[in-house]
Protein backbone atom coordinates (compact mmCIF):
# COMPACT_ATOMS: atom_id res chain seq x y z
CA UNK A 1 0.00 0.00 0.00
CA UNK A 2 1.18 3.22 -1.16
CA UNK A 3 0.01 5.71 1.02
CA UNK A 4 -0.82 5.77 4.91
CA UNK A 5 -4.88 6.51 4.02
CA UNK A 6 -7.38 3.94 2.76
CA UNK A 7 -10.54 5.75 2.17
CA UNK A 8 -11.33 7.42 5.25
CA UNK A 9 -8.85 4.77 7.24
CA UNK A 10 -5.84 4.95 8.57
CA UNK A 11 -2.99 2.47 8.16
CA UNK A 12 -1.19 1.87 10.61
CA UNK A 13 0.32 -1.26 10.35
CA UNK A 14 0.35 -4.81 8.31
CA UNK A 15 -0.75 -7.24 10.34
CA UNK A 16 -1.26 -10.55 8.03
CA UNK A 17 -0.86 -11.41 4.40
CA UNK A 18 -2.19 -14.51 2.62
CA UNK A 19 -3.11 -16.16 -0.71
CA UNK A 20 -5.98 -13.83 -1.14
CA UNK A 21 -5.63 -10.78 0.73
CA UNK A 22 -3.60 -8.30 2.97
CA UNK A 23 -4.94 -7.36 6.62
CA UNK A 24 -4.10 -4.11 8.35
CA UNK A 25 -4.75 -2.81 11.17
CA UNK A 26 -6.19 0.48 11.02
CA UNK A 27 -7.65 3.43 12.66
CA UNK A 28 -11.35 4.71 11.58
CA UNK A 29 -11.38 8.67 12.69
CA UNK A 30 -15.44 8.68 11.95
CA UNK A 31 -16.00 6.02 14.77
CA UNK A 32 -13.05 6.83 16.29
CA UNK A 33 -12.44 2.82 17.07
CA UNK A 34 -9.08 0.85 15.34
CA UNK A 35 -10.13 -1.94 12.57
CA UNK A 36 -8.23 -4.72 10.66
CA UNK A 37 -9.04 -4.12 6.85
CA UNK A 38 -8.36 -7.07 4.96
CA UNK A 39 -7.50 -5.78 1.12
CA UNK A 40 -7.85 -8.09 -1.96
CA UNK A 41 -4.42 -7.29 -3.23
CA UNK A 42 -3.87 -5.84 -7.03
CA UNK A 43 -2.57 -9.08 -8.39
CA UNK A 44 -5.97 -10.59 -8.01
CA UNK A 45 -8.08 -7.62 -9.29
CA UNK A 46 -8.23 -8.72 -13.16
CA UNK A 47 -10.01 -12.15 -11.97
CA UNK A 48 -13.70 -11.00 -11.30
CA UNK A 49 -14.32 -14.58 -9.39
CA UNK A 50 -11.57 -12.88 -6.64
CA UNK A 51 -14.24 -10.12 -6.02
CA UNK A 52 -17.18 -12.48 -6.46
CA UNK A 53 -15.86 -14.54 -3.47
CA UNK A 54 -14.33 -12.10 -1.30
CA UNK A 55 -18.17 -9.95 -1.58
CA UNK A 56 -19.64 -13.38 -0.30
CA UNK A 57 -16.99 -13.45 2.26
CA UNK A 58 -18.01 -10.49 3.53
CA UNK A 59 -21.68 -10.84 3.36
CA UNK A 60 -21.39 -14.36 4.98
CA UNK A 61 -19.60 -13.16 8.08
CA UNK A 62 -22.38 -10.52 8.57
CA UNK A 63 -25.29 -12.84 7.84
CA UNK A 64 -23.66 -15.03 11.27
CA UNK A 65 -23.69 -12.15 13.56
CA UNK A 66 -22.44 -14.18 16.77
CA UNK A 67 -20.77 -13.22 19.66
CA UNK A 68 -17.79 -15.14 19.23
CA UNK A 69 -17.34 -14.43 15.13
CA UNK A 70 -15.15 -11.58 14.11
CA UNK A 71 -18.30 -8.89 13.44
CA UNK A 72 -18.27 -7.44 9.88
CA UNK A 73 -18.53 -3.27 9.98
CA UNK A 74 -18.14 -2.15 6.67
CA UNK A 75 -16.75 -3.68 2.88
CA UNK A 76 -16.49 -2.25 -0.50
CA UNK A 77 -13.93 -0.96 -2.59
CA UNK A 78 -11.48 2.14 -2.80
CA UNK A 79 -10.18 3.15 -6.15
CA UNK A 80 -11.31 -0.72 -7.79
CA UNK A 81 -9.67 -2.27 -4.72
CA UNK A 82 -12.42 -4.24 -2.68
CA UNK A 83 -12.08 -4.14 1.16
CA UNK A 84 -13.86 -5.65 4.09
CA UNK A 85 -13.15 -3.72 7.21
CA UNK A 86 -13.63 -5.77 10.73
CA UNK A 87 -13.30 -5.29 14.15
CA UNK A 88 -9.20 -5.42 15.11
CA UNK A 89 -8.72 -8.14 17.54
CA UNK A 90 -5.56 -6.49 19.69
CA UNK A 91 -5.43 -9.43 22.05
CA UNK A 92 -3.24 -11.58 18.99
CA UNK A 93 -4.10 -14.88 17.34
CA UNK A 94 -4.27 -18.48 19.42
CA UNK A 95 -1.57 -19.43 17.00
CA UNK A 96 0.74 -16.69 18.99
CA UNK A 97 -0.36 -18.28 22.23
CA UNK A 98 0.60 -21.63 21.65
CA UNK A 99 4.03 -20.57 20.22
CA UNK A 100 5.10 -19.57 23.52
CA UNK A 101 3.84 -22.43 25.38
CA UNK A 102 1.30 -25.45 26.34
CA UNK A 103 -1.53 -23.44 27.13
CA UNK A 104 -3.49 -24.68 30.51
CA UNK A 105 -5.88 -26.87 29.94
CA UNK A 106 -8.66 -25.09 31.73
CA UNK A 107 -7.42 -21.99 28.85
CA UNK A 108 -8.36 -24.91 26.43
CA UNK A 109 -11.61 -25.53 27.20
CA UNK A 110 -12.75 -22.07 27.91
CA UNK A 111 -11.38 -21.84 23.77
CA UNK A 112 -13.22 -24.50 23.16
CA UNK A 113 -16.62 -23.91 24.81
CA UNK A 114 -16.75 -20.27 23.14
CA UNK A 115 -15.92 -20.95 19.67
CA UNK A 116 -18.21 -24.61 19.31
CA UNK A 117 -21.72 -22.57 19.89
CA UNK A 118 -19.95 -19.95 17.00
CA UNK A 119 -19.21 -23.32 14.80
CA UNK A 120 -22.78 -24.42 14.87
CA UNK A 121 -24.35 -21.01 14.12
CA UNK A 122 -22.51 -20.92 11.07
CA UNK A 123 -23.21 -24.85 10.30
CA UNK A 124 -26.74 -24.51 11.08
CA UNK A 125 -27.03 -21.56 8.52
CA UNK A 126 -24.83 -24.36 6.49
CA UNK A 127 -21.54 -22.34 6.45
CA UNK A 128 -18.68 -24.66 6.91
CA UNK A 129 -15.28 -23.31 8.06
CA UNK A 130 -12.96 -25.18 6.51
CA UNK A 131 -9.52 -23.40 7.96
CA UNK A 132 -10.28 -23.70 11.29
CA UNK A 133 -6.69 -23.45 12.53
CA UNK A 134 -4.66 -21.36 15.35
CA UNK A 135 -3.73 -18.62 13.49
CA UNK A 136 -7.94 -18.10 12.48
CA UNK A 137 -9.15 -17.85 16.19
CA UNK A 138 -8.19 -14.09 17.46
CA UNK A 139 -8.40 -12.71 20.73
CA UNK A 140 -10.49 -9.21 21.97
CA UNK A 141 -8.77 -6.97 24.32
CA UNK A 142 -10.43 -9.03 27.04
CA UNK A 143 -9.64 -12.30 26.09
CA UNK A 144 -12.03 -13.65 24.58
CA UNK A 145 -11.64 -16.02 21.18
CA UNK A 146 -13.37 -15.11 17.93
CA UNK A 147 -13.46 -17.13 14.52
CA UNK A 148 -12.35 -15.46 11.64
CA UNK A 149 -11.40 -16.02 8.01
CA UNK A 150 -14.41 -17.32 5.87
CA UNK A 151 -12.03 -16.72 3.44
CA UNK A 152 -12.34 -20.47 2.19
CA UNK A 153 -16.06 -21.23 3.34
CA UNK A 154 -18.55 -23.67 2.17
CA UNK A 155 -22.07 -22.72 1.66
CA UNK A 156 -23.29 -26.42 2.27
CA UNK A 157 -26.88 -26.33 0.99
CA UNK A 158 -26.62 -24.05 -2.25
CA UNK A 159 -27.28 -25.11 -5.17
CA UNK A 160 -23.48 -25.54 -6.37
CA UNK A 161 -21.88 -25.98 -2.82
CA UNK A 162 -20.45 -23.24 -3.87
CA UNK A 163 -16.77 -22.30 -2.45
CA UNK A 164 -15.60 -19.08 -1.54
CA UNK A 165 -12.45 -19.21 -2.73
CA UNK A 166 -10.65 -21.41 -5.59
CA UNK A 167 -8.82 -25.10 -4.66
Amino acid sequence: MATDKFGRYEIRTEVGRGGMATVYHAYDPRFERDVAIKVLPHALLHDPQFRIRFEREAKTIGLLEHPAIVPVYDFGEEDGQPYIVMRFMSGGSLKERIDKGNLPVSEAIQIVTRLAPALDAAHARGIIHRDLKPGNVLFDQYGNAFLSDFGIARLAHSASAATLTQG
